[in-house]
C-alpha cells in the first residue's frame, strides 16, 4: 500500500497541498479529480519524490515503510513510476532501446512489439524511430504507456494520461489501466475529466490542495459535476470534506 499521511507542501510560503491523507491499495484503480490548479499534479510529484516536491509536513509510506526522504531513483526502484503529462524526449535514442532500458530489461523483441501494438503503434513503423521531437505528444505518451506494460511497476501515477491523445484512444488508455490492475499494480489516474476517471474504483476530489470528497468513483464524479462544474469560486472551497460510504 502507498499512503500519504497528513501531507502538506508549500512553495514560497504558499500552501499548495493542505494536510492530504490518501491510501492506494495494490490491485485497485484510483482517480484524483479536480479542476486545473487544484494541486493534482503536485500530489503526483510529491509521491514520486521529484526535486523541490518534498512534503513541508507529513509522511509518505510504502507498505508500512517511511519513504518520505527517498529520492526519485529509490522510489522507482521500489516500484513507483510517474507518467508525465508531457513526457521527455531523448535525441539519439530509439524507441526499442528506450523500452528495453538499453538492453537491461529482460524482455524479448516480440514482447516489445506486442506492447507497442497494445498502445496503437505499429512496430514496423516505430521500433527504430527516435524518442525525440519528431514524435508528437500523443505518440510520446503511447511510448510511455508501452514502457509501463513492459516494466509492470507496482504503483503507476498517470498525470493527465489522455492529454494530447485523441478521444478515440480512451479505450486504449483504459485497457492499459486495466492491465496494471490485473497484474496486481495500482493505477492512480490524475485528471480533470470525468470520462477519464470512470474506469477507476475509488476517487479523491481535490480543491485548493484539500480533499473535498473521497469514496466510490461514480459518487465522487457526481459531486464533482454538481459542485465544481457550477462553482463560481474555483479552488476556494467553502464546505467541509465530504465522505462517501464512511470512507
Amino acid at each position: 500500500m502507498l499512503e500519504l499521511r497528513n501531507v502538506s507542501h508549500e512553495v514560497s510560503g504558499k500552501k499548495i497541498l493542505n494536510n492530504i491523507s490518501m491510501k492506494f491499495i495494490s490491485g485497485r484503480k484510483y482517480a484524483i479529480l479536480g479542476t486545473n490548479g487544484a494541486g493534482k499534479s503536485t500530489i503526483g510529484y510529491v509521491m514520486m519524490g521529484l526535486d523541490g516536491y518534498k512534503p513541508t509536513s507529513g509522511q509518505i509510506f510504502l507498505n508500512g515503510n517511511d519513504i518520505t526522504n527517498f529520492n526519485v531513483f529509490e522510489r522507482a526502484k521500489a516500484g513507483i513510476t510517474l507518467m508525465w503529462q508531457e513526457p521527455a524526449r531523448y535525441d539519439g535514442l530509439t524507441i526499442y532501446t528506450y523500452l528495453t532500458l538499453g538492453g537491461k530489461l529482460d524482455v524479448t523483441k516480440d514482447e516489445v512489439e506486442e506492447a507497442l501494438e497494445k498502445v496503437g503503434l505499429s512496430p514496423k513503423i516505430y521500433l527504430n524511430r527516435f524518442v525525440d521531437k519528431s514524435l508528437s505528444g500523443g505518440e510520446r505518451k503511447r511510448v510511455e504507456l508501452a514502457s509501463i506494460i513492459l516494466l509492470k511497476p507496482k504503483f503507476v501515477i498517470l498525470d493527465e494520461p489522455d492529454s494530447g491523445i485523441d478521444l478515440m484512444s480512451l479505450d486504449m488508455i483504459n485497457q492499459v489501466i486495466d492491465f496494471i490492475a490485473d497484474y496486481g499494480g495500482t493505477p492512480i489516474v490524475i485528471t480533470h475529466r470525468e470520462e477519464m476517471a470512470y474506469n477507476t474504483e475509488e476517487a479523491y476530489l481535490l480543491c485548493a490542495g484539500k480533499i473535498l470528497a473521497n469514496g466510490e468513483t461514480k459518487q465522487v464524479i457526481q459531486i464533482f459535476k454538481n459542485i465544481c462544474d457550477t462553482c463560481d469560486h474555483p479552488n476556494s472551497p467553502v464546505s467541509k470534506e465530504l465522505k462517501i460510504d464512511g470512507r
